[in-house]
């Protein structure tokens, strides 16, 4: 099966919260919509999936126009943040309900039912109710029933944000294996972008309402086009501050340059935007070309893998994200070391001019 948005919009009164939007998407592996809150993330799967209508534009399944079809004939699955189960009927049930609406036969919705179970390590508990199940095995219920349809096309809207952090790993892992190979168009809208790497496949950066980017999840985070898609594709936000290239150096607020080397030197002389992301400013001297900042450290966060730090530097504030706990003091100057290698240099119009590396 193929998804294609072509030239969709979508307007509420005076907003806009879809602008032009075409989009193509094929069957096999994940489709992700990576973006803030608020990003237009949902409006987007409503739109694919016919709970909503375009304001302009067409939604394309399989060279069909099904702009205006219901959800119920586009043979679609749909799982919310909020997993919806049946309180009043059994795990099983609550799986067969779509084969039951399909009037499929009691023999092929026991065998489909089973089979889905058994992919979500349901099958003990076929026979209890969803308030008797914990929350990753209730939502693990609501996957299977979407998949138990054997739908042309699947849409995840944050899927696994109301589980805890061991439930969510666990499923992160376990749904490209469960989803990956049924033939299906999945749709997986995310705001968190390690779970876009994670899931892989391809990812569409969504940002108030516009795809910035899409294509490959790493070939995207490893060269974002513009300064917008970077962003979205950071957490913690990516490092930004003006700089300006003199010869064969970068300089930061007069008092910080390093060298540049690959297609960063063959940059013109002038203004720029360097960008490297918060785990490329480490508080030990990483095993790779490095240069010392040293700044005052503003916030800390720890926890017991990895510690945070937000430090002024060059004028702007910028973070640190580093495996391990570090002993950082609010107030106290900290040397950090950051990679050049693994800049990003953005021109005045915010386009990717180059990076720190060559490409590859």
């Amino acid at each position: 099966m193929t998804l294609e948005l072509r030239n969709v919009t979508k307007t509420v009164g005076a907003d806009t919260h879809i602008h032009p939007t075409s989009l193509a998407f094929e069957k096999g592996g994940f489709n992700i919509l990576l973006g803030a809150t608020n990003a237009g993330k949902s409006t987007l799967i409503k739109l694919m999936a016919g709970l909503e209508k375009p304001t302009t534009g067409e939604v394309w399944a399989d060279g069909q126009n099904v702009t205006g079809t219901s959800p119920q004939k586009r043979g679609i699955a749909l799982v919310h943040q909020f997993f919806i189960n049946y309180p009043h009927m059994t795990v099983f049930e609550n799986i067969a309900s779509p084969l039951r609406v399909q009037g499929l036969g009691r023999s092929e919705i026991e065998t489909r039912v089973r089979e889905a179970a058994d992919v979500l390590q349901l099958g003990p508990m076929l026979d209890r109710r969803p308030q008797e199940l914990s929350g990753g095995q209730q939502q693990r219920c609501a996957l299977a029933r979407a998949i138990v349809k054997q739908s042309k096309a699947i849409f995840l809207d944050e899927p696994l944000a109301n589980l805890d952090y061991k439930l969510r790993e666990e499923l992160r892992e376990q749904l490209p294996d469960i989803l990956g190979e049924r033939g299906t168009v999945i749709v997986y809208a995310t705001s968190e972008p390690t779970e876009a790497l994670l899931l892989g496949g391809h990812t569409a950066l969504v940002h108030e309402g516009r795809i910035t980017q899409f294509g490959r999840t790493p070939e995207i985070y490893h060269l974002p086009g513009d300064l917008t898609s970077a962003r979205v594709f950071s957490d913690p936000p990516i490092n930004l501050a003006p700089v300006t290239k003199r010869g064969e150096e970068m300089w930061m607020d007069e008092t910080i340059n390093w060298p540049v080397f690959g297609e960063a030197a063959a940059l013109a002389d002038g203004p720029y935007t360097v960008a490297i992301r918060p785990h490329h400013v480490t508080p030990t001297e990483p095993n790779d070309v490095s240069i010392a900042i040293r700044g005052p450290v503003q916030i800390t966060e720890l926890s017991g893998s990895e510690s945070v730090a937000h430090f002024r530097i060059g004028g702007q504030t910028w973070v640190s994200l580093a495996p391990g706990v570090h002993p950082y003091r609010v107030g106290d100057y900290h040397e950090f070391h950051m990679i050049p290698g693994q800049c990003f240099y953005f021109g005045a119009d915010g386009t990717l001019a180059a990076k720190g590396r060559a490409h590859g």
